[in-house]
């Protein structure tokens, strides 16, 4: 056996700088640590920034259907207007021809209230027949005295007089009817205009100057 020499141990070699060496494998696991993170951050980015690009799209695909929906909402108001403009035209065009078809009977019982002959059961269903065609919205124009307007009158004769100073309704021969503004019928006149060369009526203002005149 040998013998150890007292007070001596073995040491660590030691490189010629005197640096100790470290394990490699203590190398390696920092550099692992150290990279990790980095590589973490990477990844965090780039879900960040698909799922933006994501929200994006989704905005913009929202706003296409918004904009979508608004129009078609648009398009469906202007077609409800439509289609209930062209119903209550419809409607007034059908009206107008039931009672254009019954003015001949209005005209009928007209003459009758005229005549005197509108009596008993007779007078009874007459005043039936001008209800329901008033609740139809029929109404009845023409007036003597009132001045000629051709586009609710139709003059059928024509005569001068005196006592007129405009072309003047002097005869209702037939009277006209109209559904709220719409005439169906004019009023089928007989007109009188001014006498040719009657002088023209004196306002006051030329009474008052002459009266002025002959003062002086």
């Amino acid at each position: 056996m040998s013998e150890e020499t007292p007070g001596f141990e073995e040491k660590p070699e030691v490189p010629a700088d005197g640096t100790p060496e470290e394990p490699k494998a203590a190398d390696s696991a920092d550099t692992a640590e150290g990279a990790a993170p980095a590589g973490d951050s990477a990844a965090a980015a780039g879900r960040e920034t698909a799922l933006l690009a994501q929200l994006d799209q989704a905005r913009t695909a929202l706003n296409e259907r918004t904009a979508d929906l608004q129009r078609l909402q648009a398009e469906y108001q202007n077609y409800r207007r439509r289609v209930d403009r062209d119903r209550v035209t419809v409607k007034e065009i059908a009206v107008a021809s039931l009672l254009t078809e019954l003015l001949p009977t209005l005209d009928d019982i007209g003459r009758a209230r005229e005549h005197g002959e509108l009596v008993g059961g007779f007078k009874s269903v007459a005043e039936s027949v001008e209800t329901v065609a008033a609740k139809m919205g029929l109404q009845q124009f023409g007036k003597e005295g009132e001045p000629f307007d051709p586009t609710i009158h139709e003059a059928l004769m024509h005569s001068y007089a005196p006592d007129v100073t405009e072309t003047t309704c002097v005869a209702i021969l037939q009277p006209g009817y109209r559904i709220g503004e719409r005439t169906i019928r004019p009023a089928r006149v007989a007109v009188a205009e001014p006498q040719p060369g009657a002088a023209a009526p004196k306002s006051e203002d030329s009474e008052e100057s002459a009266d002025k005149k002959d003062s002086e």
